[in-house]
């Protein structure tokens, strides 16, 4: 039995073609709706599973040239995060046969595939598969710099193979232990979920991120782009729900807060925390906003925002997050920025053992504050001339 499955995301696709080859029926996947339809007419599939929303052509396109143009009555799945009303009456109209809302899992697609399709014959019990198709596809920027005793490799696999749509780019900044093999071992038989970018010369974490996140603004089947921390202090389910509330709102920023609050678990030590407090406060007075924490390290992006917080090399090291926020309020105005940046608690943050910013530094970071306030003072924002040009310098 073959299955022809379109959509031009290809972390969706992917692990949706091992499930269905494992479950014995052949598949075949294209990522260019134009392309897919060429396949529909060598392939001669049996069931077709195709998204809505693709560049070019659409999948309510494709579904109307199979059923019009080749006048075909083979079965059609639509798998979408589109959930809009008009469009599933559209393509029912047209003549699909299911229609599967993202997220879901891939025991939950099999289980429609069976059902319009059957079952390959000589198909042995396979075990249920934990998979969820994500709505979105989305990069995460992790960078590294001598991580090789800290690195969580078990935590970042277990992570992406239970969760589509999740392409972690570990930027090696410079490292000087065993960090870059320890990199390249993680990535090992899973390339097309984890890219390991290698910056030969140590520039600080800043640098590294900035480096990151345009070289994955590059990919066109990412929906969304943030960072996080290599410990993990970040928990990646919390991570998952910042996603969430980036695909359901209009803001552009989603970024995690450490604030305390009820029923969650946050740790600090007692003087790291009074220094914060005192270094947020700065922070506050800079960007004239009310965030309570900018320097937590994880934030989700909507893709047409990065050029404008990373285009350009950052003044500081360590509180490139207040440039970025600085940049947005500069770019949009304060106050249309408020309305796109979003600041929301984590249930989960943890001062791992071995971070790299001690107390000692807290002098050094209220003098990169005052650079920050010197140089962009009143400035007008360069990045609006740049709008949607990416570069890495």
């Amino acid at each position: 039995m073959k299955v022809l499955a379109i959509d031009d995301q290809q972390l969706v696709l992917l692990p949706l073609q091992k499930r269905l080859t494992e479950l014995g029926y052949d598949v075949k996947i294209e990522t260019d709706a134009q392309k897919g339809l060429e396949l529909f007419e060598s392939f001669k599939p049996d069931l077709v599973i195709v998204d809505i929303n693709m560049p070019r052509v659409s999948g309510l396109e494709v579904v109307e040239h199979i059923r019009l143009t080749h006048k075909s009555q083979i079965p059609i799945m639509v798998l979408s995060g589109d959930t809009q009303d008009v469009t599933i009456t559209e393509g029912f109209e047209l003549g699909i046969n299911d229609y599967m809302k993202k997220p879901l899992s891939l025991n939950e697609i099999c289980a429609r595939v069976k059902r319009l399709i059957g079952v390959p014959k000589g198909t042995s019990v396979i075990s249920k598969s934990e998979v969820l198709i994500q709505q979105s596809c989305v990069g995460v920027v992790i960078p590294c710099y001598n991580e090789e005793e800290r690195l969580l490799s078990k935590e970042f696999l277990s992570y992406i193979d239970k969760n589509s749509g999740y392409h972690l780019c570990f930027v090696n900044d410079g490292s000087k232990d065993n960090t870059l093999q320890v990199l390249k071992n993680l990535q090992k038989g899973r390339e097309d979920f984890i890219t390991v970018y290698d910056c030969e010369k140590n520039g600080g974490k800043a640098e590294a991120v900035r480096q990151g996140m345009l070289f994955m603004a590059q990919k066109d089947d990412l929906d969304y782009i943030g960072f996080l921390d290599a410990d993990l202090s970040t928990d990646l389910l919390d991570f998952d729900d910042l996603v969430k509330t980036i695909e359901t709102s209009k803001f552009k920023i989603v970024s995690g807060s450490r604030i305390s609050r009820m029923g969650a678990n946050i740790t600090k030590e007692s003087a790291r925390k009074i220094i914060s407090l005192t270094i947020n406060y700065i922070i506050r007075k800079i960007l004239k906003m009310d965030f309570k924490d900018t320097q937590c390290g994880a934030k989700i992006f909507s893709k047409d925002v990065i050029g404008i917080a990373f285009n350009d090399k950052f003044v500081t090291q360590w509180i490139f997050d207040v440039e970025i926020f600085k940049r947005m309020s500069q770019h949009f105005g304060l106050k249309k920025a408020k309305a796109l940046l979003c600041e929301q608690p984590l249930k989960r943050w943890i001062h791992a053992d071995g971070s790299k910013l001690s107390m000692k530094d807290s002098i050094k970071i209220v003098m990169q504050l005052a650079q920050i306030a010197w140089v962009y003072r009143g400035k007008t924002s360069r990045n609006k001339r740049k709008e949607g040009h990416l570069s890495v310098a």
